[in-house]
């Protein structure tokens, strides 16, 4: 009997395909058998017709029965064609069911989840809903049939280059500015702008592994440079012969760490006497709880040496996949040549609905809505891991961002912390994976993100961690 399960991710139609599917192959349904007529089928298992038509089609489609007019569907002859393999694994069918069933439904392990990247219920739904109505009526929707703008559509961008002016104190023009879905697809394309320079490039140590992934991906060596206490060690740098660098100035990935104005200054420098380009990431800068936002590097560069990248990920949405890079003036005519062929990656409607979310106004409540509701949530990770742990930690990385570390004072390595953590259904993050040298990582430090926790949530699951780490 098959099981049909509405509440899977698993579409109807596509699971009466796949049990009929199993039991032609299994032979429990053989050669010159007949199908259940789709009205019958349709009517004992409560579902439409056209839903079970749909599952027979696709039988038809691949072969598996033949529709023959005024007889029906007609299974076809195959088992003792298949390979012994796939008879060897062909499971008897209520087994089949279940593992179906739990492959959909995976479990829930852990109760509380520290993870970094995924952002909770902010998102403006109602306004997305009514700017796509409102787009799609217009008689702009017409350009929805059309490639656009490998830039990106003009009307967004500034919008952007405004906020960025007011916000960042970057300096820039609509035309500076390229839109990316998403920073490692910004990273992809400098990589191509700088692939004929050596494919040297300098690393922060540790730093954010998901940019290290494209540069190596590209064929580039990473130098890595130590972080300290103001950021990037600069005469590491100067000693590194690179000429190009991405960093994190503002907010550190993972650190925290913020570059002073010396250092911005000196690193600024640098580039202008080594002919170099500082790739700047400013993925989180508006998330800042008890101070104003940093001014970005960018904004103090006046020799054309920072490529700046911004996103929409951390304080809108991930999914959007909508990010940006603003390029020197002088590396214009080399990108317009390079990509000469190549078309925005993102959709023309989501570009139309941001630009539109931004030039309301939109854009900056939801920043101040969501500072104060980030805020009010790191603070009170804070002062539950100050409360609980005490002396026996310490807080690396707060007051800005998504995610603070947590650096153990006696010792205490990450495989062990995290395995008891587990034990009591808690998912905490180790911090190796951002380091290029794994034999340099600290094997004393977790990386905690809350973006995805209530404050309750927070609460109980710091609750379990002291009790996982320290009450033995």
């Amino acid at each position: 009997m098959i099981h049909i399960d509405s509440t899977s991710n698993m579409p109807i139609y596509q699971q009466i395909y796949e049990h009929l599917k199993r039991k032609i192959m299994a032979g429990t349904l053989k050669e010159g058998d007949k199908l259940t007529s789709t009205r019958v089928f349709a009517k004992n298992f409560c579902v439409a017709r056209n839903t079970v038509e749909n599952a027979y089609s696709q039988l038809c489609l691949e072969g598996y029965v033949l529709n023959k007019p005024g007889s029906g569907f007609i299974v076809q002859g195959m088992n003792d064609h298949l390979p012994s393999f796939l008879k060897n694994d062909l499971m008897h069918e209520s087994q089949y069911a279940e593992l179906e069933r739990s492959s959909f439904e995976e479990p829930k392990v852990y109760l509380y989840d520290f993870q970094y990247g995924n952002l909770d219920i902010l998102f403006p739904y109602s306004l997305w809903r009514r700017f796509t109505t409102e787009i799609l009526l217009s008689f702009d929707a017409q350009r929805i049939n059309s490639y656009n703008d490998k830039q990106g559509e003009l009307d967004l961008r500034i919008e952007i280059m405004k906020y960025l002016q007011e916000a960042r104190a970057v300096s820039c023009t609509p035309d500076q500015i390229v839109l990316c879905c998403g920073t490692q697809y910004a990273l992809d394309m400098i990589c191509k702008l700088f692939s004929d320079d050596g494919r040297k490039l300098a690393m922060e140590e540790p730093g954010y592994n998901g940019a290290r992934t494209v540069f190596v991906n590209n064929g580039f060596e990473i130098i890595p440079i130590p972080i300290q206490s103001d950021g990037i060690s600069i005469p590491d740098l100067e000693r590194s012969s690179v000429k190009l660098t991405y960093i994190t100035p503002s907010h550190q990935f993972p650190t925290g760490v913020v570059m002073p104005i010396q250092n911005r200054l000196h690193l600024l420098h640098w580039a202008t006497q080594q002919n170099g380009i500082i790739i700047e990431d400013d993925y989180d800068s508006e998330l800042r709880y008890h101070a104003r936002p940093i001014p970005s590097l960018q904004s103090l560069d006046t020799s054309g040496r920072v490529i700046y990248l911004g996103t929409f990920s951390k304080s809108l949405s991930p999914g959007l996949r909508m990010g940006y890079m603003i390029l020197p003036k002088w590396l214009l005519p080399k990108y317009h040549t390079m990509f000469a062929k190549y078309s925005s990656s993102i959709p023309w409607l989501e570009q139309k609905i941001v630009s539109l979310y931004m030039a309301g106004g939109h854009w900056e409540r939801h920043i101040r809505k969501v500072c104060l509701y980030n805020k009010k949530k790191h603070d009170v990770m804070l002062k539950t891991i100050t409360q609980l742990m005490g002396d026996k930690i310490i807080i690396q990385g707060n007051n800005a961002g998504l995610h603070i570390l947590l650096q153990f004072v006696n010792g205490e390595k990450q495989n062990w912390l995290i395995d008891k953590a587990r034990e009591y259904k808690v998912k905490v993050y180790p911090t190796s994976p951002f380091w290029h040298t794994k034999e340099n990582a600290s094997e004393n430090t977790l990386l905690l993100g809350f973006s995805m926790l209530n404050e309750k949530e927070i609460v109980d699951g710091l609750t379990l961690l002291n009790k996982a780490w320290f009450d033995q």
